[in-house]
């Protein structure tokens, strides 16, 4: 169950893995070693991985390295589903250390733990003071856990707006009681980015498929759109809540401020470099507000501060990554000796495949179409073969703009959203 982020140390190999794990901890040359080497370990499945994962959850040094690399062992069990390690992690819901006990919740979650004694000692944590009640909820609801129920309701008036969220969730998905699940569609427009990505998540584990309109104008990144909207539609469904599939999608990949819910506004005109720098928070309803006045804004004027903070630091910042890659699309016309730049940046971001710049991808296939830079057929046959790019999104963008000749090979795609997108 390895993820896009998890070989960041791809020199690292596995003995050596094992060897940092096993060090006493006055031998470490870096107080980070365990932690790095548990979570490297989630790229060497098997028995010897397992094993030394078990025993460092079990083992009681409580030195600072080693309860942080205990944490990261929890999870990295879990990911790796080995079923051999639930009475281990069960211990740690013991444990004084709440975010060790948060992590174990965690991992009998995806271990899908059905012993009788963990799931009771979950249980009795959930009302506890101190503990990630959010967490034991989810791992709760997960674990079909019905006997918690009566505790989860009380939850349902928690002022913590994540607490809340997930009852209202696992009171839906457990109890059956979906009553409650309009409280979710409040919470996506909440002051507070993770409020409202919570939410999105907590409609997913509801399967709420009847909030996904007010989800599909949740100020948040398009990646919690776009999931809520591939883990809640009906499989064969054109239409449904009101929806059409092929609007909903397109509607994410084209991203427009003025088809979201934003929950700020401005009391005065901002000036570029405020609303250029807003573009580096981390509020996407802020980025947004941003985008919608920058767009309106004299490209004469923008391009010297846009091209001077990518240079900077936009390059490698994946929220202001994306938002420049926007920018350049809403913008019919830019200075004559900006276009090449922005043609430069526009094909890099395309061709990127650093995880954290997904997004960006398709986002600059329609910004290249919106100022007609793209004349060359082949182009177009590329973006659209899956083995040429393998990204979908990257496919359906590529077929929402390209010329209805290059269309036919997209007819066939293996990914029925980008077929349908053509049919």
């Amino acid at each position: 169950m390895a993820g896009a982020f998890d070989n960041i140390h791809p020199g690292l190999s596995h003995q050596e893995a094992l060897r940092l794990l096993s060090l006493p901890v006055d031998q470490l040359e870096s107080q980070s070693d365990p932690y790095m080497a548990a979570a490297h370990l989630i790229n060497f499945p098997g028995a010897e991985t397992e094993q030394a994962l078990i025993a460092l959850v079990l083992d009681g040094d409580q030195s600072q390295p080693r309860r942080l690399a205990r944490r990261k062992a929890v999870e990295v069990l879990g990911r790796l589903q080995c079923q051999d390690s639930i009475h281990a992690i069960g211990t740690c819901l013991l444990s004084d250390d709440c975010y060790l006990v948060e992590n174990a919740a965690f991992a009998l979650q995806l271990l899908h733990c059905q012993d009788a004694q963990i799931l009771a000692e979950l249980q009795g944590l959930l009302l506890q003071p101190g503990q990630n009640q959010r967490v034991l909820i989810q791992a709760l609801a997960a674990l079909n856990v019905a006997e918690s129920l009566q505790d989860i309701q009380t939850l349902l008036e928690s002022e913590d707006h994540g607490v809340r969220g997930a009852a209202i969730s696992a009171m839906a998905s457990l109890g059956g009681e979906r009553q409650h699940l309009s409280g979710l569609s409040a919470q996506m427009v909440l002051p507070n980015q993770m409020d409202r990505q919570s939410a999105i998540q907590d409609a997913i584990n509801a399967h709420a498929l009847e909030v996904l309109p007010q989800i599909l104008r949740a100020p948040v990144s398009p990646v919690f759109r776009m999931r809520a909207l591939k883990a809640l539609w009906p499989d064969g469904s054109s239409e449904c809540e009101g929806l059409r599939l092929i609007e909903a999608v397109d509607g994410i990949l084209l991203d427009r401020a003025e088809s979201l819910e934003l929950v700020h506004e401005y009391d005065q005109e901002p000036s570029n470099d405020f609303l250029i720098q807003e573009f580096f928070g981390t509020d996407f309803s802020r980025s947004y507000l941003a985008l919608q006045s920058l767009q309106k804004r004299p490209s004469v004027d923008l391009w010297p501060l846009l091209e001077k903070r990518w240079d900077e630091e936009a390059h490698n910042d994946y929220g202001a990554h994306y938002f420049f890659i926007r920018l350049f699309g809403l913008i019919p016309q830019w200075p004559e000796n900006a276009m090449p730049r922005i043609q430069e940046i526009l094909l890099d971001a395309i061709a990127t495949q650093r995880p954290q710049f997904m997004k960006s991808k398709p986002a600059a296939i329609l910004s290249m179409a919106s100022l007609s830079l793209i004349n060359d057929p082949d182009t177009w046959h590329a973006w659209l073969d899956p083995q040429s790019t393998p990204f979908w999104e990257c496919r359906y963008a590529a077929a929402m703009v390209a010329p209805r000749q290059c269309l036919d090979a997209a007819r066939k795609d293996p990914n029925s959203w980008v077929a349908t997108r053509v049919a």
